[in-house]
């Protein structure tokens, strides 16, 4: 299956896009995307007045693994230590969507064609549902990349944007993925380590105070990810139900020959309203309330990540202050422990100085996301409780007025 949105078609806002263009001489946005079996082509989109490119307007096509290279750049690379690298974009699935199609296009006996034709429309808007949220995570990964007044000056940045070709970028094989889950713990264990046996306590309350934020930020907002999920859920699987009921009333109404047969078809009207009523209402949610919080999760776990990089450098300054003490008591290599403390302690400051201002911006990143969500989560929850209400009385009315 393809998916190519036409221009002007709407798009599923990133719940994420607030405020990212920066100044606006760097402003980066996926204008088109095409979804095929095995992997999505983006077409990026950039306007820039800065030096660094050939032309102020271009385009390029890209997909998923090469942004995974771009962040992984950024990840790699000691001088964006002390910055909140932007969480990658998740990785295109269809597959579930896929297979709904598919076991459906086998066909069932005991589903109608009006229930066939109903349960395709609601996977085939599922399935463009998740195409263009996939298309907003990718687009708002590049967007505050550009917009961060120092990761937009990364050269990899600028060859992802303008360089037209293919940059033969793989994706990761089982035993690259089996190394980056080894380093995920050997980093939790060295966490632990430092924190733990070695004892060694932060020197400042900022950080302290932001340490212990994000661990239980981290922990209550993956909670609120599952619940999210599963009212999601439920509002789809309701939907879902909703039409067999439909076309059972439907039904019932076609063979009655007496007056049940209008209250019938009015009946089987309300339902299938309803399910509409109930998809969008789950769109909403997902959109609104899930991606936010999905996100936002990840964005958490890169703050702490930033965290764990200001620990490390400040238990090697500790070591370097030891090594350095040790040294002069043996009056042996004191100037290259000297410079080697000097270069850790300068790393520390400048790690310490960048976070700060990161954890900040991050703070007030995520309030205004939040705030700005859940208005307009709220709005619309209240919008499809009044639709449902005015439907269900008119429903109502009508059966009562029947003869």
């Amino acid at each position: 299956m393809e998916e190519n949105p036409e221009p002007g078609e709407e798009r599923q806002s990133c719940p994420t896009a607030l405020d990212l263009q920066g100044d606006g001489s760097l402003q980066v946005e996926i204008s088109d995307a095409v979804s095929e079996r095995d992997k999505v082509k983006f077409t990026v989109h950039t306007k820039s007045c800065l030096p660094h490119f050939s032309q102020t307007e271009f385009s390029v096509v890209r997909q998923h693994e090469e942004f995974i290279w771009l962040h992984d750049a950024y990840t790699d690379n000691e001088d964006y230590a002390g910055v909140i690298i932007p969480p990658a974009p998740p990785k295109p699935d269809f597959e579930a969507s896929r297979e709904k199609l598919q076991r459906l296009g086998e066909g069932d006996s005991s589903v109608t064609r009006e229930e066939f034709a109903k349960m395709k429309q609601e996977l085939e808007g599922e399935y463009l549902a998740i195409f263009k949220k996939t298309v907003a995570m990718h687009e708002v990964f590049l967007q505050r990349l550009a917009a961060h007044p120092t990761l937009r000056q990364d050269h990899n940045l600028y060859v992802f944007l303008e360089y037209g070709q293919d940059l033969s970028v793989r994706g990761k094989n089982k035993k690259e993925l089996f190394g980056g889950f080894i380093r995920n713990i050997v980093k939790s264990a060295d966490e632990a380590l430092i924190t733990g046996v070695s004892g060694l306590k932060e020197v400042d309350e900022f950080f302290e105070h932001e340490r212990t934020f994000l661990l239980e930020y981290h922990t209550r907002i993956r909670d609120a990810c599952l619940r999210a999920d599963r009212v999601m859920r439920s509002h789809k699987c309701l939907a879902e139900d909703y039409i067999p009921i439909s076309a059972a009333l439907s039904s019932l109404g076609t063979q009655e020959v007496n007056q049940l047969k209008t209250s019938f078809l009015k009946l089987a009207e309300l339902f299938e309203r309803l399910r509409k009523l109930e998809g969008r209402a789950a769109s909403d949610e997902d959109l609104k309330l899930s991606d936010m919080l999905h996100y936002y999760m990840r964005d958490a776990q890169a703050a702490k990540d930033l965290l764990y990089r200001r620990l490390r450098a400040l238990a090697d300054y500790e070591n370097a202050n030891k090594a350095l003490d040790k040294a002069r008591m043996r009056n042996r290599e004191v100037r290259s422990a000297e410079t080697h403390q000097q270069l850790c302690c300068r790393r520390f400051e400048r790690l310490s100085d960048s976070a700060k201002q990161e954890l900040t911006d991050f703070k007030a990143r995520r309030g205004s996301a939040f705030r700005k969500n859940l208005i307009e989560l709220a709005e619309l929850e209240l919008k499809h409780a009044k639709a449902s209400t005015l439907l269900l009385r008119n429903t109502l009315i009508a059966l009562k007025g029947e003869p």
